[in-house]
């Protein structure tokens, strides 16, 4: 079978292996410290703490290109897979590219510091709840792919549900924010950080399309 074929490939070399699952580690690791992130400051503004957990996001993040590029490198000096490199390259670069959404829209909040009443609060909360879930499914998914291949399919079905119940929170809080007295500009302000964390789950979704079409083509 297709998923036996490659993971044994795989571990030919143990270094690359726990290569593959540290760069996974820092993915779901990253979701983990954006929520934490996200609920700090919803709770008590850009505090200390927050920073913290921005500065967390940020060291994963730089650790995640590290570990990628060192994979890449593997995969081509020991001609492993060849017949599926470039979709593991493209798997990686993707995943990595979650990371840097969920590090982008913390860096918005430590910058911009914007005022978020206490009615939208609990939305943006539960908002991030949602996107976190998708990534951790991405992630969970993306872990299958490289060892039970059948198992790929359950968790992508899982991060599309998770995308669509945050477009639909997404979309009660624009509603929210632009049916209420604030001014325009804060309107228009507090919309962006909303699209912000919700762009994340879009891009876990986008990832879940490329990992299907990835999967298809090593079970053919």
């Amino acid at each position: 079978m297709g998923e036996t074929k490659d993971f044994t490939l795989f571990r030919r070399t143990k270094e690359l292996e726990n290569e593959l699952d540290d760069f996974l580690n820092k993915i779901s690791e990253g979701g983990l410290a954006f929520r934490f992130g996200v609920q700090i400051y919803m709770n008590h503004g850009p505090t200390e703490e927050f920073e913290e957990k921005l500065y967390h996001v940020n060291s994963l993040e730089n650790t995640a290109d590290t570990l990628r590029r060192s994979i890449e490198t593997k995969l081509y000096s020991q001609t492993l897979i060849p017949e599926s490199r470039g979709d593991v390259l493209g798997l990686l670069e993707t995943l990595d590219s979650v990371l840097n959404l969920m590090e982008g829209a913390l860096w918005g909040f430590s910058i911009e510091t914007p005022e978020v009443p206490e009615e939208f609060r609990r939305d943006f909360v539960e908002l991030t709840d949602r996107v976190v879930l998708s990534v951790d499914e991405l992630v969970k998914g993306a872990r299958a792919f490289f060892r039970n291949i059948e198992a790929v399919a359950d968790h992508n079905h899982k991060v599309m549900f998770y995308e669509k119940e945050a477009d639909k929170l997404s979309t009660k809080l624009k509603r929210a924010i632009f049916g209420s007295k604030l001014p325009l500009p804060n309107k228009v302000h507090l919309r962006s950080f909303v699209e912000s964390v919700d762009n994340i789950a879009d891009q876990a979704e986008d990832v879940a399309d490329r990992l299907a079409i990835y999967t298809i083509k090593r079970t053919v």
